[in-house]
């Protein structure tokens, strides 16, 4: 199944692209929100998987992200990508007739909860949370965002460079044999050299993502109360951001969500166990829909 390009408008005007799989009769449709620091291209391989399944799947560009624009005001606060996915769920409703599943990782599950847990009406017909959860590791947010920064104003001499660097962060997960996947979260840049596929204010700009984040455990330990869809929280086994106590506390404050552990996976779930990770979503899928 080839993939159609689509486009959104975001909450402050800004142009998101995406990824939309469809067969001709689709049952429902999903969104999928990657990482920070990541694209549309982290699902490619569940994505797919879930269109031949018989929903619409669209995988999309956050903003500072890929193919999507780069937000001149340099907006780039949780709640900014929180407002930009009511903004994409009206308009998935407007096309499809029906709410979007969400389903988001690290960044893309904050954006899901913040926006789901603090709308007026409902947004999703369910919510998929990969590796994310009101309270987090503080160090691992650190050693995350510390990978991010590292070379952001180097970039590297090649494809190959950049690929060391990862293998460096991820030791756990095997090389993949092509690096054709890694080329896509890449850019070149005029000067010859590569460097990550965001824009660098996404950390250092005048809204960076840490804006408010004396605040956020408390923000979406709220939301989360206020969430009455259906929710499946997936965790990275090894995960260094999700402790099993606050999975299990996240539970606590949302009666209608279930956990699915992914062992062998650290924080990038989809992509250190692609395969585990889209059974899971399938399951979920089929326990909603009663196929």
């Amino acid at each position: 199944m080839r993939a159609r390009a689509i486009e959104f408008t975001g909450a402050h005007d800004n142009r998101l692209v995406g990824d939309l799989y469809a067969g001709e009769h689709c049952d429902g449709v999903a969104l999928f929100l990657h990482g920070g620091g990541q694209t549309r291209h982290a699902w490619d391989s569940a994505v797919r998987r879930l269109a031949l399944r018989g929903m619409a799947t669209i995988a999309l560009d956050q903003r500072g992200h890929g193919d999507s624009a780069w937000v001149g005001s340099g907006h780039y606060a949780f709640e900014d990508y929180a407002a930009d996915l009511a903004r994409v769920s009206a308009a998935i409703v407007e096309r499809f007739g029906r709410r979007p599943l969400v389903v988001g990782a690290s960044l893309g599950g904050i954006a899901g909860l913040m926006a789901e847990g603090e709308a007026a009406a409902p947004l999703a017909e369910a919510l998929v949370l990969v590796d994310i959860v009101p309270r987090m590791d503080p160090n691992g947010v650190s050693r995350i965002q510390g990978f991010m920064r590292d070379r952001v104003a180097e970039g590297f001499g090649s494809i190959e460079e950049a690929a060391e660097a990862v293998a460096a962060y991820l030791p756990h997960r095997p090389r993949p044999k092509s690096l054709s996947g890694l080329a896509k979260n890449l850019r070149q840049s005029e000067d010859g050299r590569w460097r990550w596929h965001w824009d660098p204010r996404f950390l250092d700009g005048p809204r960076p993502i840490n804006t408010g984040m004396e605040t956020l455990v408390d923000r979406l330990e709220a939301a989360s109360r206020r969430l009455r869809l259906p929710v499946l929280l997936v965790r990275g086994g090894q995960s260094e951001l999700v402790s099993e106590d606050d999975a299990r506390a996240f539970l606590d404050l949302v009666p209608t969500a279930e956990m699915a552990d992914v062992s062998g996976a650290g924080h990038m779930v989809a992509g250190d166990r692609n395969d585990v990770f889209a059974e899971a979503v399938f399951g979920f899928v089929e326990r909603l829909t009663g196929t």
